[in-house]
């Protein structure tokens, strides 16, 4: 899936195409699930509330289903995350999007997030756990210990960014972040990518999924450029 030649990338199997706003209608995720379905996109990131929505729409359909989970702060206890992860999966989502707790971090309470990752990953019963990290607001040796703590959670993904506290992905985080978990989980770069070339720049520093509300925009924009 994951080509790194610019000329035949496939970005589209990247996208996770994104609609987290609080004030988003329904017929805004029907929106964006016609979108997925037109481009081909990987999967659709929402809120739980709206994993009913795009069932109907994406029913007959490859495309994934993804929830986030004590979003966007992530400083809901550990039990609630479990909870709601339980509740998404049973509802239809297929991968959850789950925020670290950014105070346990800073407080090197390296235990409780561990602990926070490895119940939500239990609670999701074998699908997919992407743990975000908001890296903007970490220190290299704290993304890197996160990044860590989230492998041996046994967590899928690392993602940097919910969008929602003012920073975004940037290639010099995705690249560290791939460096620590190698080939034993995934990185997805989220927040601020908008555009082709940013999309492209996190593909080649080692993301293998895009989050983002731009994928119309990204794809089209690689239509024109490649010519198709």
């Amino acid at each position: 899936m994951n080509q790194q030649n610019s000329n035949t990338i496939d970005i589209a199997s990247y996208i996770d195409h994104t609609l987290l706003k609080p004030e988003t209608t329904k017929q805004q995720i029907y929106k964006l699930c016609e979108e997925a379905l037109s481009n081909n996109f990987f999967a659709v990131c929402v809120n739980s509330s709206m994993i009913g929505a795009c069932k109907e729409v994406l029913k007959s359909s490859q495309i994934k289903i993804a929830s986030v989970v004590g979003f966007p702060l992530g400083v809901c206890d550990t039990s609630t995350k479990a909870f709601e992860t339980t509740r998404a999966i049973s509802m239809g989502a297929h991968e959850i999007d789950m925020v670290i707790h950014l105070g346990a971090v800073k407080a090197q309470d390296w235990s409780y997030i561990e602990k926070d990752i490895k119940d939500v990953v239990l609670a999701a019963n074998g699908n997919i756990v992407k743990v975000i990290l908001e890296t903007h607001m970490l220190s290299q040796d704290e993304i890197k210990k996160c990044c860590e703590l989230s492998v041996l959670a046994g967590a899928h993904f690392v993602k940097t960014s919910t969008g929602f506290t003012g920073g975004g992905a940037k290639k010099e985080d995705v690249a560290l972040m791939k460096a620590i978990v190698g080939a034993k989980a995934q990185v997805k770069a989220s927040g601020g990518i908008r555009d082709y070339a940013t999309a492209l720049e996190m593909i080649q520093s080692g993301a293998t999924r895009l989050g983002t509300s731009s994928g119309v925009a990204i794809i089209n924009h690689q239509s024109g450029q490649s010519g198709y």
